[in-house]
């Protein structure tokens, strides 16, 4: 990616973050689903995460996302906007303790997105030409200034609490009418979009994924035929429905065992496998290394959470 030069609006929305966000970490702002990030060196290694609907902004600094081997990239002049739930990895690309990364992440619901569309698409959404989940677009001038507008807003609580949620609903609008990924982030809201439906059975996996459950068990909570879900589960996560609740089984594994001091067979049990030999080889093969040494390491390095974005 080209390094550009910081705009003044960048600048400016940097700075907010910054005073937000006093050491390198994810902070939790003053309303409901907004955070403030801030890390000062780039990843040796990427960190693990599974995110809901959200909006990602970079006022400085560079990260890469990856999704399955699919890379997605930004940086100020790009933003990330993930459609469903997804467990994903991350890198932190471009920060120094001089000038370090800098992010906003807002979570979208996507029922107020179905609420604001109609106004940005009054004869309808349009279909979109693929049913992606994760979407990178470029940043526009008009949401960087109400992200900034929101931020300051966060220094005065009574402000904040009356007026946030218009801005919040102003940054959906403009994203909705970005080029290129405007309608895909409306599909977020549309009851009988395909995203939507996948966002159904991933709501649904979720809650069930530590249970031995078949594929003709998701497709049937989304009212869809087995091979006709399968391919559109995988259009739309990058992953087929099996392998999505493998990597959300190891993604709760490592949780329970680096939050909540659980061990390897404990939590092997938790998230639903009956083999702790094949936990254990699966875990390694993803996570590079055994449960055991994998959590031994992270917190020899101090690691307290793992933000991905």
């Amino acid at each position: 990616m080209t390094v550009m030069a910081p705009s003044i609006r960048l600048r400016r929305l940097a700075s907010l973050l910054a005073s937000y966000t006093s050491h390198d970490g994810v902070f939790q702002l003053r309303l409901p689903g907004t955070y403030a990030i801030r890390l000062s060196r780039m990843s040796a290694e990427p960190t693990y995460a599974t995110l809901g609907p959200c909006l990602c902004v970079a006022a400085q600094g560079a990260k890469a996302i990856m999704l399955g081997r699919e890379v997605f990239e930004y940086d100020p002049a790009h933003l990330l906007v993930f459609a469903v739930d997804l467990p994903v990895s991350g890198h932190v690309t471009r920060a120094t303790r001089k000038d370090p990364y800098l992010g906003f992440v807002l979570e979208i619901d996507p029922s107020r997105v179905a609420e604001l569309a109609g106004r940005v698409y009054p004869d309808g959404v349009p279909k979109p030409s693929d049913a992606r989940c994760l979407y990178v677009g470029q940043t526009t001038d008009g949401i960087v200034e109400a992200v900034t507008r929101l931020l300051e807003l966060m220094a005065h609580p009574e402000d904040a609490d009356l007026l946030g949620g218009l801005v919040i609903d102003e940054i959906l609008l403009r994203l909705m009418k970005t080029p290129n990924i405007g309608v895909r982030v409306a599909q977020m809201g549309h009851p009988k979009s395909g995203v939507q439906r996948v966002a159904e059975a991933v709501s649904w996996i979720r809650e069930n994924f530590a249970q031995p459950i078949t594929v003709d068990e998701m497709a049937a909570s989304t009212h869809m035929n087995a091979s006709s879900f399968h391919e559109h589960f995988k259009a739309v996560t990058s992953m087929s429905p099996l392998q999505y609740q493998k990597v959300l089984r190891l993604h709760e594994a490592r949780r329970l065992m680096l939050f909540q001091g659980m061990d390897a067979n404990d939590a092997c049990r938790r998230v639903g496998y009956l083999s702790a030999s094949q936990f254990s080889r699966e875990y390694a093969r993803f996570f590079g290394s055994p449960p055991i040494k994998d959590i031994a390491r992270l917190r020899e390095d101090g690691v307290r959470a793992a933000a991905a974005l």
